[in-house]
């Protein structure tokens, strides 16, 4: 619900009003950018609630360049880094947002908004009410609401993984498949039907038991010129296949791969906390076979048994 009042607050002063008001717009993913259109445009509406609030209309500015980005961090979130920096400028007098989770869902990030707003003297309101971070109860209700949002996500977060793993020990979960493999129509796992990518890759199981070494079979398809399919895994699907030349790792990433055995693996990374950096996409880490959280045999048409490569010592970069 949105409130645009011009009842007279005494927390709001011409000081405020001489400088300008931000709008802040934020969805989680671009699904719900798509999806959830209403409340997408109920917080471009919060420009009223700016107006109502008494700033003149050009005096007020939307920062929507994290539609479509989680609010757990704010490394790639630049809209949130613009606002952060215009607070620092001095350039803010309102922060407008239709909640606390759309500013931040992380308290390292909403107590540095808080902070900073409180050093500038910079009110922020929802679509219900206006706050003082300079005041104490207005502090206590927007440090309240930062935690109430953290630990929504947190929430949001257990039941997806705990509804995304009921899923894939049923074998129902829609994964991402390497270059040799492909959903159908009804959505089965097949070879894929381009037989110049299944022809290189039964090539390369096939002088893997002849070399026994990655290396070597490496090499072998270096000497011949022949590339390798690859489907990289960025941007919105469907992922194209790609030819790439041979590497270790390329090579590597085949023989290990446990769905070119026809087994549906679920679980084979893990995000570890400690190895995350800022700005990148490190902290992802193999976990252990025997640790895997699903693991289906003979779920899907493959290149090779299971074990046949995979579970073989020589399955190295040698």
């Amino acid at each position: 619900m949105l409130i645009s009042s011009t009842v007279a607050d005494e927390r709001l002063t011409t000081a405020h009003r001489a400088k300008l008001a931000y709008v802040y717009v934020r969805q989680s993913s671009v699904n719900q950018v798509r999806q959830h259109q209403e409340s997408t445009e109920l917080q471009y509406r919060l420009v009223d609630r700016a107006i109502g609030l008494g700033w003149p209309p050009e005096r007020v500015q939307v920062i929507d360049e994290d539609l479509g980005k989680s609010g757990a961090g704010a490394v790639d979130r630049h809209g949130f880094q613009k606002l952060i920096a215009e607070i620092g400028l001095g350039n803010a007098g309102l922060v407008v947002s239709l909640d606390a989770s759309r500013l931040a869902r992380n308290n390292r990030d909403w107590h540095q908004l808080l902070e900073l707003c409180s050093v500038f003297g910079v009110l922020i309101a929802d679509g219900e009410r206006l706050y003082d971070p300079r005041a104490y109860h207005d502090r206590l209700l927007l440090g309240l609401s930062g935690i109430m949002s953290e630990a929504e996500l947190h929430q949001l977060r257990m039941r997806l993984h705990q509804g995304e793993r009921q899923k894939a020990a049923r074998g129902e979960l829609r994964l991402p498949l390497p270059a040799g493999l492909a959903y159908d129509r009804a959505g089965t796992i097949v070879l894929n039907p381009d037989e110049e990518v299944q022809a290189r890759l039964h090539l390369v199981f096939a002088k893997f038991r002849e070399l026994q070494s990655a290396r070597r079979v490496m090499r072998y398809l270096e000497r011949n010129g022949l590339s390798l399919p690859v489907r990289p895994l960025l941007g919105p699907s469907p992922h194209e296949i790609v030819w790439r030349a041979p590497d270790s790792a390329r090579v590597l990433s085949i023989l290990q791969n446990p769905a070119y055995a026809g087994a549906y693996v679920y679980g084979r990374r893990q995000k570890d906390p400690s190895r995350c950096r800022p700005g990148s996409l490190t902290g992802t880490v193999k976990v252990a076979i025997g640790d895997w959280a699903v693991c289906l045999h003979a779920a899907h048409p493959g290149y090779i048994q299971l074990g046949g490569v995979h579970g073989q010592p020589g399955a190295t970069g040698r």
